[in-house]
């Protein structure tokens, strides 16, 4: 194979993004390609910032597959249209073009499935012939097409888990002291991790009693009736609520009115807002938690389906390059529930990027504040199993940190301003 294959990981980061990197690497090297990684996603790229994984040994390439965050580097940045930011592409394809890049993977969400598609235009419109892959990854589970996302499983089973130890703290402290517990998860738009809290409890009585969607609409005087007939009935009450629950109009309840690098509204915290609303209208003692990054983080309790959906995904992506596929994803389709069984195919970016897979309504109870059986079906086969990093004898987990060798660059300076 003739031609250096290129990586980058973009957006949020997960616990198993890199065993998807660790995927792309060995795949590529058993077929003698070298890989080169961009500094800190798109931004790396286009400032020429690359990094060349072949000054890399065997077993820290292994010990990725174990390692969360982002081996080397991510961010949000978002490359606008072709017609808006043609320097930037023509400045992209210069890169590819100097370092005979003829592969590029770039590892991430919905976002980065819309700008690899813009690349894959925009290469052959240039002249140069590289092949794009999207490699899917999301703890939103956002993504069309794709059954679930890599990173999704494991954030789900954090998420589980978390809700089912903290209930039964709450539980033994309930009779003198808090009353409700709130917990808020990640998701925008979408409920899936706020859904997955549900497999904490199967009956009305076991925690969470209360998950808040992004899906349906919040309504106060309901959630808090709710609230005081579950401390009647139970003694206590858990609840968990998505970060993007909005009101009857439509605005999110914690917005703070500022927008981040892709434009999305900047989200200030609705767990404390809930807990506050419950003391100052119900007078019950509360806590509330924000796992924010360290329920994407969470390697050490990663689900097993989720780490093997990361690797198949990134070696999937590989070989799809070589065999000259351009702008697709390989994505995860599910074949059988029971048992749980599951096959990568191809899907064109172009039904991915720019797509948002929302919680479906049939997974919602119809009281809005639970998830049905089928939201059980289809959730619990996807934190099965774990596959924990080794430990040393500290007690820590042994996680990896490469030399990441800069390659030495061939153009003049790049300010992403430009």
């Amino acid at each position: 194979m003739q031609g250096n294959l290129l990586y980058a990981q973009s957006g949020g980061v997960t616990a198993v993004i890199n065993a998807s990197a660790c995927a792309v690497i060995e795949t590529a090297r058993k077929h003698k390609v070298r890989v080169y990684a961009a500094r800190n996603g798109i931004i790396g790229a286009l400032r020429e910032e690359l990094i060349d994984t072949s000054k890399e040994s065997a077993s820290a390439i292994a010990a990725l597959r174990h390692t969360p965050g982002g081996a080397f580097g991510s961010c949000r940045f978002k490359l606008k249209s072709i017609e808006q930011s043609r320097p930037q592409y023509e400045r992209l394809i210069d890169v590819l073009r100097a370092h005979d890049i003829r592969w590029f993977l770039y590892n991430g969400g919905n976002d980065s499935a819309d700008t690899a598609n813009k690349i894959s235009q925009i290469g052959k419109a240039l002249g140069h012939d590289v092949k794009v892959i999207g490699v899917p990854k999301t703890v939103d589970n956002d993504l069309a097409v794709t059954d679930c996302c890599p990173g999704f499983g494991s954030v789900a089973k954090y998420t589980a888990v978390s809700v089912l130890e903290a209930s039964l703290d709450v539980a033994s402290m309930a009779e003198s002291s808090t009353k409700v517990f709130v917990m808020e998860v990640m998701g925008r738009h979408a409920g899936w991790i706020a859904a997955a809290a549900g497999l904490a409890g199967k009956s009305a009585d076991e925690a969470p009693h209360i998950i808040l969607f992004p899906e349906i609409p919040f309504d106060e005087e309901t959630f808090l009736a709710r609230v005081k007939a579950t401390v009647d009935r139970v003694g206590w009450c858990t609840v968990v609520v998505s970060e993007g629950v909005r009101n009857k109009e439509g605005k999110f309840l914690s917005e703070v009115g500022t927008r981040d690098a892709f434009g999305h509204a900047q989200l200030g915290g609705v767990a404390p807002l809930l807990a506050d609303l419950v003391k100052q209208k119900l007078g019950y003692k509360y806590h509330w938690a924000l796992p924010d990054y360290l329920q994407r983080s969470a390697r050490h309790i990663a689900s097993k389906t989720d780490v093997e959906q990361a690797y198949a995904v990134g070696k999937a992506g590989v070989e799809y390059a070589l065999a000259g596929k351009n702008a697709v994803m390989p994505v995860i389709v599910r074949s059988s529930d029971a048992p749980y069984r599951w096959k990568i195919e191809p899907a064109p970016l172009s039904k991915v990027a720019n797509h948002e897979k929302k919680l479906p309504k049939n997974y919602i109870s119809r009281d809005g504040y639970g998830i049905t059986d089928a939201a059980r079906r289809y959730l619990e086969p996807l934190i099965r199993g774990e596959d924990p990093p080794p430990y040393g004898k500290d007690g820590l987990p042994k996680y990896v940190r490469l030399k990441n060798v800069a390659v030495k660059q061939k153009l003049p300076a790049y300010s992403i301003s430009d």
